[in-house]
């Protein structure tokens, strides 16, 4: 049996790479992170190759389509089906974006929740509702956006008020946060430090384009730039090290060369391990 609790360096598996990984999974990749949606529907040859990925190391779930945030009610037939992928894989955490991405229909984007007292309320009832059912906490990301319609708080102020009146915990992605301190004009070290240490369960760092010097767009298919290494360190410095996956959905390059950057978060995290106690697995 795997380990129950994930810590150091995590990967997103795509299924482009599963030739190159197996059947040597690399070690120095601590734990690995997939979409549900992109294996439920598939049998045969990927199913097998998943399988033997999740009966040998440990498993995170990053959601897509949950739309937590969508006027609609919840997709309860659709949350099961999620449930019962986690529970045959052994998959410790789901996690979620902070947002919506189908009203009537599938909208296959993420787009921003207002930022109001009303969501505040919506959002979290529908995320206590996804729990009872997955009967494990659901792990909600913070996320990046583009508009803010209809704003009546901050979206510090409306993380800070979704995770504690869902009682939820956090996938803190400290790329979407640099992203979103350059769209949006605030500080992103002030925005880190505001977020709740004892809920964090792992982190995300990834790559974005410039599209302009005062906007960035999220795009997980570049390189993790400079200022957000530094971002990183900065969130190991205020919060104690936590797991942290490296996430690269397209243009991704061979294995050797993602390697380096999951040691760059290695080299980060043993930097703060010598200089404090470790932190008790999530």
């Amino acid at each position: 049996m795997i380990q129950n609790y994930i810590s150091g360096v995590g990967l997103g598996l795509r299924r482009e790479m599963m030739d190159e990984l197996l059947p040597d999974i690399p070690s120095e990749v601590h734990f690995w992170e997939i979409a549900p949606e992109n294996w439920i529907p598939f049998g045969g040859k990927y199913a097998k190759q998943l399988r033997q990925f999740t009966s040998s190391a440990p498993f995170v779930c990053h959601g897509l389509s949950l739309s937590i945030g969508s006027p609609e009610p919840l997709d309860v037939n659709f949350v099961k089906e999620v449930k019962h992928f986690l529970d045959l894989h052994n998959v410790i955490h789901y996690s979620e974006h902070l947002s919506y991405c189908s009203g009537k229909g599938h909208m296959y984007d993420l787009m921003p929740i207002p930022f109001t007292e009303e969501s505040v309320v919506h959002v979290s009832t529908k995320i206590r509702q996804a729990q009872d059912i997955l009967e494990r906490p659901l792990v909600m990301e913070n996320v990046s956006y583009y508009a803010a319609p209809g704003q009546e708080m901050s979206e510090q102020e409306f993380t800070l008020a979704v995770l504690n009146e869902a009682d939820c915990q956090l996938l803190l992605d400290v790329n979407n946060i640099y992203v979103n301190s350059i769209n949006h004009g605030y500080d992103a070290e002030s925005f880190l430090a505001a977020m709740p240490s004892e809920r964090i369960v792992y982190g995300h760092i990834a790559g974005h384009f410039d599209e302009a010097e005062d906007l960035k767009v999220d795009t997980h298919g570049a390189d993790v730039i400079e200022p957000v290494w530094q971002l990183l360190d900065k969130a190991y410095a205020l919060h104690g090290v936590f797991p942290t996956l490296l996430e690269r959905d397209f243009n991704i390059p061979a294995y050797s060369m993602l390697k380096q950057e999951l040691e760059h978060i290695a080299t980060l995290q043993n930097k703060y391990l010598t200089l404090q106690p470790k932190k008790k697995p999530a």
